[in-house]
């Protein structure tokens, strides 16, 4: 495929029967669901993360780009509880945070979707849908799992991200890799997620399955999510963000918006600009030796 072929044909065709909005939360008006103010993390005399600051609102998607070593990894542990910050202020719907478990990060509606995607491949559909949190009925110690509301849920949630499944009882490592993505999306949605956190979801997909993704994330948000999509692909993260924020050897070297930036100063931004110009001039008129 050639390099200026965009990804996906018309991104905006998502938008078309992207679901209902989600209820209405007890997050105060135009106080964001998620913000950091001067985040740094520092293991021993690295630095791997300082003075990050973002916010995540509403029925927005934030792209965070950067290369291997940016500071993606630790940014995407801070926010979802994984590891603790030394530096900054964290707030979740305008309570200053500070998590230990990822349980707690869960618990405060911040929910991250891994590149292991956190499914078993031999275990079927429902049962990864639910993955210990299974519906119930009867009474104990009579309690015994409902197998058949598990499948109607997960059935349904997953059309709503346009996943037609026939057969829940499916082993889910048969799915495509984007179908896979999308299980782990719904997943998170229906358990209450208000902040999606996605983990490079398109990095090993194919086109057409990387279309696929950025469908369900453009879903995600207008049901009223907040969306972190971590990439390192300017062509991924264009047709769905409204904010973009790159990062460089753990610092923020830009946070400007979709109005502010087109594809291709992205694009100049995420790969290195001046440095990239001044190889190609090298390549181009090698020194005399």
């Amino acid at each position: 495929m050639r390099p200026d072929v965009h990804p996906i044909d018309d991104i905006q065709a998502a938008l078309d029967g992207a679901g209902d909005q989600l209820p209405e939360s007890d997050i105060p008006p135009h106080t964001p669901l998620l913000e950091v103010r001067g985040l740094g993390k520092r293991y021993g005399g690295v630095v791997a993360l300082q003075g990050i600051s973002a916010t995540v609102n509403s029925g927005e998607v934030t792209c965070v780009l950067g290369d291997n070593g940016a500071g993606k990894s630790t940014l995407i542990k801070i926010l979802s509880g994984v590891v603790s910050f030394d530096q900054g202020q964290y707030f979740v719907a305008g309570k200053r945070v500070k998590f230990s478990s990822p349980r707690q990060a869960l618990d405060r509606g911040i929910a991250t979707v891994f590149q292991d995607l956190a499914i078993v491949p031999l275990m079927s559909i429902w049962r990864n849908f639910f993955l210990g949190s299974e519906p119930t009925r009867g009474v104990w110690p009579l309690r015994r799992l409902d197998v058949e509301q598990a499948q109607d849920i997960t059935v349904a949630e997953l059309a709503r991200f346009g996943l037609d499944v026939q057969d829940p009882h499916q082993p889910v490592g048969t799915l495509s890799g984007g179908e896979r993505q999308c299980v782990a999306i719904a997943r998170a949605v229906y358990f209450g997620a208000r902040v999606l956190i996605l983990d490079e979801p398109t990095a090993s997909l194919g086109v057409k399955q990387a279309g696929m993704v950025l469908r369900h994330v453009v879903q995600a948000r207008e049901r009223g999510l907040g969306v972190i999509f971590i990439t390192h692909n300017p062509r991924h993260a264009y047709p769905v963000g409204d904010r973009f924020i790159l990062l460089n050897h753990g610092a923020m070297v830009a946070n400007v918006t979709r109005e502010d930036i087109d594809l291709d100063d992205l694009t100049q931004l995420m790969s290195g600009g001046a440095d990239l110009d001044e190889l190609a001039h090298e390549v181009e008129d090698p020194p005399h030796r």
